[in-house]
């Protein structure tokens, strides 16, 4: 077998001794794989929707296909090398996805600054389903997001965009704990000094800025300044 299976529908519960359904987590999926490969569809099917999620919110959605595709062959093809202490494989494949994402860092940016330069670009059609009025909205950010070192940019948007946690960060770039916090503090940093200048930005980031009511539909994660 050269690649993962396709998705099945969900087997997340089986039956054991007792005859009790037990549900099976990420690493309990990855074990029983390499004796049974059709079982990483599993974890193909709890994971990938937010994988290509994140995906298409940074390079669009016909690199997030691909970019999605390749991230679970890689982790089939390295499942055997798995630390199963980590029960949840979420950090795991966004750290695949991320280096993945690492090459595309020039078509990243070109479309960032293209966003922040006039407000549409085909990359943006992803970030929201709304209007384009509401893509328009998020040209400040995109350059903000542009100016970011690539490091920087990743630990900003596993945060904001993933939910991830600081450790979970951590693991998925494989860097210390105090680099995530460090590169993190540094993004918002440089986040909040390039959207000061629009209180609608700078309070939809800290609602401690500015109370106004304008922000609520603003896409932004007030965690990323605080």
């Amino acid at each position: 077998m050269t690649g993962p299976p396709p998705a099945r529908p969900d087997t997340e519960h089986e039956g054991e001794g007792t005859g009790e359904g037990r549900a099976r987590d990420d690493a309990d999926v990855i074990t029983q794989s390499l004796d049974e490969p059709e079982l990483f569809a599993g974890l193909y099917d709890r994971h990938a929707p937010d994988i290509h999620r994140y995906a298409a919110r940074r390079l669009g959605e016909g690199a997030a296909d691909d970019i999605t595709a390749e991230t679970f062959l890689i982790a089939f093809r390295t499942r055997d090398r798995y630390d199963t202490a980590h029960r949840l494989a979420r950090p795991w494949l966004y750290g695949i996805a991320a280096n993945l994402l690492g090459k595309h860092r020039r078509t990243e940016v070109r479309a960032l600054k293209a966003l922040a330069r006039t407000g549409h670009d085909p990359v943006a059609a992803s970030w929201s389903d709304r209007s384009d009025d509401r893509l328009a909205v998020q040209a400040p950010l995109a350059g903000a997001l542009a100016a970011l070192s690539p490091g920087d940019r990743h630990v900003l948007l596993l945060v904001a965009w993933a939910d991830l946690g600081y450790q979970e960060v951590a693991d998925a770039l494989r860097i210390p704990l105090g680099t995530v916090r460090s590169r993190l503090n540094r993004a918002r940093r440089k986040v909040r000094a390039s959207l000061n200048t629009d209180p609608a930005f700078t309070s939809a980031l800290d609602p401690t800025l500015d109370a106004s009511p304008a922000t609520a539909g603003q896409e932004l994660n007030p965690s990323w300044t605080k």
